[in-house]
């Protein structure tokens, strides 16, 4: 071994890199079954290696030379133990080693798997993960179900928070800002459960939504020109629908000299302007203290001088909070929430208020709601895996107790073409918007109507 590279001769070390990894739109092929358990030899091979790695000299080699030390220990103790390796064997146990080491373990290449957008762990030999849209078993296994134990306790523990029996519950989010999900037993019944939905380098615009077909040029145009306007904003949908992405290009019409509070349970927004502050939850402690909700990062942004308060997801109480601060002068913030419909995501709003034990009638809130919020965008993952803006919706006002709604953009699906792509236009409506005062403000509302007039040609 040369002079300036570490030595190696003791035991092993768990340091956590941060990865990047972004989705592409290009297909590809299933991936194959997943592989058999490692055999005892190769079980046995991967303990002796592990014992001759110094942990000081692991977390101080770059990972392209460790990995080449590592197949080095491995091909020595290879030969002194009479172990028949190939040279592909003896590269993917040394990779597997340093994913251990250095990484997420066998998860590691599916996290650098560009096409992957979902993982989903339900047991050491039941990996699965998402590709544009649809769901395949990975070729990839863990070693038993402490092994999956460990890389979840290392996945919480990097961010600070914990799993174990007493606490079998914890949202997360890796070093690349990818979220989080992990039960454990004795709620997991087969072992440790892992969620992981992937975080993407490359931030998503408008022109890209267009691009993948998840909208089209002039309803990205009406967002863009809705996000200018400072409207209030609901991006309503199921999970996994893009509701997150579909913010995050949204984010991008906000003006650099405005002042941005996002609050998140997992911080996923990727905001471009410099002028953001992001808040995240935290968990109670183990004596069941200090635990700090949404509402109270809610509360306590509104005292922050913020031009726009942007909620990652809304699901409880803090939506009477959130009405609180469209209501308050608070133009142009937005949040997530999830509902099948754009009508729905209003009666889930007025059910979230009521869980607060406000003491409001119905009729209240719904004021509220209406004097609250402008639009609703709702974005759905539909049959073929394309996820897709399928209904925008203008909140106009009360008539009696009912919310008046008026569909900007309704998406009817015509059919499906030969390679199972669903076949679909909008259909859309010329009436003039509730906030078409605040359009006039921004001289924004000839740009409106000429969208509109674009989408109906």
């Amino acid at each position: 071994m040369s002079e300036n590279v570490p030595a190696f001769g003791r035991r092993r070390t768990g340091v956590a890199s941060p990865v990047q990894v972004v989705p592409l739109p290009a297909p590809v092929a299933p991936p194959s079954p997943p592989k058999a358990p490692a055999s005892q030899p190769l079980i046995e091979l991967r303990t002796l290696c592990l014992s001759r790695l110094d942990p000081a000299a692991v977390a101080s080699t770059p990972a392209d030379r460790l990995i080449l030390e590592v197949e080095r220990v491995v091909a020595d103790l290879a030969t002194e133990k009479r172990i028949q390796l190939n040279g592909r064997e003896q590269r993917q146990l040394a990779g597997d080693l340093v994913n251990d080491m250095m990484g997420l373990g066998p998860l590691q290449p599916l996290l650098d798997d560009d096409t992957v957008a979902d993982i989903m762990v339900n047991g050491p030999n039941r990996v699965f993960v998402e590709r544009f849209g649809k769901m395949s078993l990975a070729a990839i296994h863990f070693r038993d179900a402490a092994h999956v134990a460990s890389i979840c306790q290392r996945i919480a523990s990097t961010v600070g928070r914990r799993i174990d029996e007493s606490s079998p519950m914890v949202d997360a989010r890796l070093l690349d800002g990818s979220r989080v999900n992990i039960v454990f037993p004795p709620l997991a019944l087969d072992g440790p459960y892992l969620s992981i939905r992937k975080f993407a380098k490359r931030v998503i615009d408008f022109d890209q939504l267009v691009t993948n077909g998840s909208c089209s040029r002039s309803v990205a145009r009406i967002l863009e020109i809705a996000g200018r306007a400072r409207l209030n904003i609901i991006i309503s949908g199921g999970t996994g629908s893009g509701k997150t992405t579909l913010m995050n290009a949204m984010s991008r019409t906000i003006d650099p000299g405005e002042r941005i509070v996002t609050i998140e349970d997992a911080a996923e927004l990727q905001l471009q302007q410099p002028h953001v502050v992001r808040l995240e939850t935290r968990p109670a402690s183990l004596e069941g203290k200090g635990e700090i909700t949404q509402r109270d990062l809610v509360r306590n942004a509104l005292r922050m001088r913020p031009d726009r308060v942007i909620i990652g997801e809304v699901r409880s109480s803090e939506a009477f909070d959130m009405l609180q601060a469209m209501n308050t002068g608070h133009d142009g913030s937005m949040s997530t929430i999830h509902a099948n419909t754009t009508r729905d995501a209003l009666i889930r709003i007025e059910n979230m208020v009521q869980m607060g034990n406000m003491g409001l009638p119905p009729r209240a809130i719904r004021t509220q709601m209406v004097g609250a919020i402008d639009l609703i965008v709702q974005v759905e993952r539909q049959r073929d895996g394309g996820r897709r803006i399928t209904q925008v919706s203008d909140v106009g006002g009360l008539e009696g107790d009912v919310v008046i709604m008026n569909d900007v953009f309704q998406l009817e699906i015509e059919g499906e073409s030969t390679d199972g792509r669903i076949i679909s236009h909008y259909r859309t409506s010329r009436a003039r918007p509730s906030f078409h005062d605040r359009l006039n403000y921004f001289q924004l509302d000839r740009a409106w109507v000429a969208a509109l007039e674009d989408a109906e040609r």
